[in-house]
């Protein structure tokens, strides 16, 4: 890996953030939260948090930006019919590996 330091740094920070973000609360607040909105919004802040700080990096992680196109388009079109995030993921990393094989052989 070219960056490990940096994927370190990311993986890091991303952890600090999903977990302050659940941590905060439970400090602060006393009593049970009772609006729906800010239930739902501690809910699922981690998870966009974490999809924010990820997405970007996914379109330049390979040599090509169009293999990181395609394994998105491809999980993407995975997650939308309900498969699970292992099968989405491996399924994905696989479609950018072709992509960058098909780069690496016929001279893209």
């Amino acid at each position: 890996m070219r960056d490990f330091p940096t994927f370190l740094l990311y993986l890091g920070v991303m952890a600090g953030v999903t977990y302050l973000i659940r941590l905060l609360p439970l400090l602060f607040v006393r009593k049970k939260i009772r609006s729906r909105f800010v239930r739902s919004l501690l809910f699922y802040s981690p998870y966009a948090v974490l999809a924010t700080m990820t997405f970007p990096t996914v379109f330049y992680v390979t040599d090509h930006f169009i293999s990181g196109l395609a394994a998105v388009a491809v999980a993407i079109l995975l997650a939308y019919r309900g498969k699970n995030l292992l099968i989405v993921s491996a399924v994905a990393a696989f479609a950018a590996l072709l992509c960058e094989t098909g780069y690496l052989l016929f001279g893209g």
